[in-house]
């Protein structure tokens, strides 16, 4: 099947949405837990999230067009700090229930059945049943002239992970914390690791590391 750019924009919405969503294969699913500054909290699954580097510890995700209450991005702008926490197998039907447009006052939380978790110095909650989860301080947000999305870019400042999980270079070992993928805008996955490659080099074919 072939769609060119005029077919691609004579599609229905939902049928197009969901076949470009699909184009970038699987993609990480995430918590977003923010709260504002009267102490409600929000939480949201996000597709989005993407390292930008290591050194300073920086990650970004995009988020949908301001042109409407963005209860998770108005969270962020207000108090600067939020927490992005991976979903696992145990948990990924109560992740996407938190994608139901909820009324502002209402939690997430509670209404997905997942609990706040909070860390002394950090002002957004982290989501207890997330088996790896970080904090971060806003950076930077801006708005893309191209469609109206928003780029927000936090800096890493706190990583809580399961111990044993950490190989001794630093890898983290998502499949063992059975991290969920997602792919399209519903469809949720846990993957199955072919192996680890030593670096890539010109004159040398990779060895299998793990």
């Amino acid at each position: 099947m072939h769609f060119n750019n005029e077919e691609l924009g004579k599609l229905e919405d939902r049928y197009r949405a969901k076949l470009i969503n699909s184009l970038s294969g699987f993609k990480s699913a995430n918590l977003i837990g923010t709260t504002d500054g009267k102490g409600n909290h929000n939480l949201a699954i996000v597709s989005s999230v993407f390292h930008i580097g290591a050194n300073p510890p920086l990650v970004g995700m995009i988020m949908r067009p301001h042109t409407v209450t963005r209860d998770t991005l108005e969270n962020i702008l207000e108090l600067g700090e939020y927490t992005i926490n991976q979903v696992n197998a145990d948990i990924w039907k109560e992740s996407h229930q938190t994608s139901a447009r909820y009324e502002q006052l209402v939690s997430e939380f509670a209404e997905a059945g997942l609990t706040p978790e909070w860390l002394d110095g950090v002002k957004a909650p982290f989501v207890a049943e997330s088996r790896l989860k970080y904090s971060l301080l806003l950076r930077q947000s801006q708005t893309l002239e191209i469609n109206g999305t928003v780029l927000v870019i936090g800096e890493i400042n706190n990583v809580l992970v399961e111990d044993d999980v950490i190989a001794n270079d630093g890898y983290i070992d998502i499949e063992a914390l059975e991290t969920v993928a997602v792919s399209g805008l519903d469809s949720y996955h846990v993957t199955n690791r072919l192996g680890r490659l030593s670096y890539a080099k010109p004159d040398k074919k990779p060895d299998v590391i793990d």
